[in-house]
């Protein structure tokens, strides 16, 4: 995958500004085609991330559990202790 900087490396240029040092500079259509480029290599590596997730959910399905009491409750039951989280001030 490239980094920003590799889209636009053939395309940038430097310039002077009145009273200033070199800045690089980049023409508003390089940085258009820069992003054109960009965009169709995300679609690129989206397609492929979502084909490749998807024949790994065939390949190994998950199980549900076999009963609702194998999944944690949301609330703690009756049976679990509830302990204070300052106790110097519980007391």
């Amino acid at each position: 995958m490239k980094s920003a900087a590799e889209y636009l490396k053939g395309h940038v240029f430097e310039a002077r500004r009145p009273r200033r040092e070199l800045q690089p500079v980049v023409a508003h259509a390089d940085a258009v085609q820069a992003i054109e480029h960009a965009l169709a290599d995300a679609e690129k590596y989206r397609y492929l991330l979502m084909r490749a997730l998807r024949h790994t959910e065939d390949a190994q399905p998950t199980a549900a559990p076999v009963r609702l009491a194998d999944i944690r409750p949301a609330f703690p039951t009756t049976e679990t202790p509830v302990l204070p989280m300052y106790p110097a001030l519980a007391a």
